[in-house]
């Protein structure tokens, strides 16, 4: 098992030892884990704020949210601390899937290149990520295994999760935990070659219609069509992990001091590049459309040697409309996979 010493022994606990691990871990840490809300859904929050959720695969929102607020105040002028001091507790989160790490690894680039993002660093600069894997997806699927790309994971084996520490913060954690019983690695060698074995179907879909757009056989009539079906919800975008625009704005605040705010924007809106003078470069929404797309399979490998889609599903689930990114693949190879 990756990052595990040979012959080593691991702990398995319930969900019910994790919860209870996650509520006294709150004292030093600003804990975040997913739980069941009362629409039957899930959402990260605070341990207590409702049952833990960690089966049920990855959780509906940018989970990435936690080092990335959708809105988070840049500066107050008119007092004497001129910027927030970030976190006062590092962070732990909890919940993460395989894909959302390979998200976080991204935004870690994106967000430390050319200049370090001081506010993205705050709060992820000491931060703890727990992802989880095995046997606990949607309707028993079985979830990849991260390994490394996380401090600790979680990885079920059906009744219990087995806790592996990567980091020396992730191994700290591990030794936090309250109860469980220890396993012998075989059981964790099971469970790496069950992972191994996975279909890689969506991943392979998405690099065959990132090669077709990246050699621009996609016509304009075909983003057209898909603009059609979009209703400029912004859903995609607020799931989206890897999604990283935002807009700057400022207000006066109640105090009469001026804040200066970052918030998540998006490139479905019609206002998303509007310049000052009117002028809008993308004001047509099949330009949008396409950029949603040929961003994450074109732009970002020819800047960063990497497809930014890391195939999570979220905004397939959500689009009420069916333009999720893998739908639009889908249709893409539909219509160009034997184009040469």
């Amino acid at each position: 098992m990756r990052g595990q010493d040979k012959e080593c022994r691991v702990k398995a606990l319930t969900s019910q030892e994790l919860a209870a691990s996650f509520q006294s871990l709150q004292s030093d840490y600003d804990v975040l884990v997913p739980i069941h809300i009362h629409d039957g859904t899930r959402a990260l929050a605070k341990p207590g704020d409702g049952p833990l959720a960690l089966a049920g695969g990855a959780v509906p929102q940018k989970i990435t949210n936690a080092f990335f607020p959708q809105m988070q105040r840049v500066l107050e002028i008119g007092k004497d601390d001129a910027a927030d001091e970030g976190a006062s507790r590092p962070i732990l989160v909890v919940g993460l899937t395989a894909p959302d790490a390979d998200a976080l690894e991204f935004l870690d680039r994106f967000f430390s290149t050319e200049f370090r993002d001081d506010l993205y660093f705050s709060l992820r600069d000491g931060s703890v990520v727990v992802c989880v894997s095995g046997r606990c997806g949607r309707d028993g699927e079985f979830l990849k295994i991260a390994g490394s790309r996380c401090d600790l994971e979680l990885i079920c084996d059906g009744q219990k999760y087995l806790v592996v520490g990567y980091t020396d913060a992730g191994k700290n954690i591990a030794e936090k935990l309250i109860g469980g019983v220890e396993v012998d690695d075989s059981a964790l060698s099971e469970l790496q070659r069950e992972s191994d074995a996975l279909p890689t179907d969506d991943a392979d879909l998405i690099q065959a219609a990132a090669a077709i757009v990246q050699k621009d056989l996609v016509t304009d009539d075909f983003w057209a069509r898909i603009a059609d079906r979009c209703i400029a919800c912004t859903s995609c975008n607020l799931v989206c992990p890897t999604c990283s625009c935002f807009e700057v704005y400022d207000r006066v605040a109640e105090t009469g001091t001026v804040e200066r705010w970052r918030m998540w924007d998006s490139c479905q809106l019609d206002g998303f590049m509007r310049e000052a003078s009117g002028h809008n470069p993308m004001g047509d929404e099949s330009i949008r459309t396409r950029r949603r797309i040929h961003h994450k399979l074109a732009a970002d490998p020819a800047r960063w040697d990497q497809i930014t889609c890391m195939v999570c599903g979220r905004c397939d689930d959500v689009c009420p409309t069916g333009i999720g990114m893998k739908t639009v693949c889908r249709e893409i190879l539909a219509e160009y996979g034997n184009a040469k």
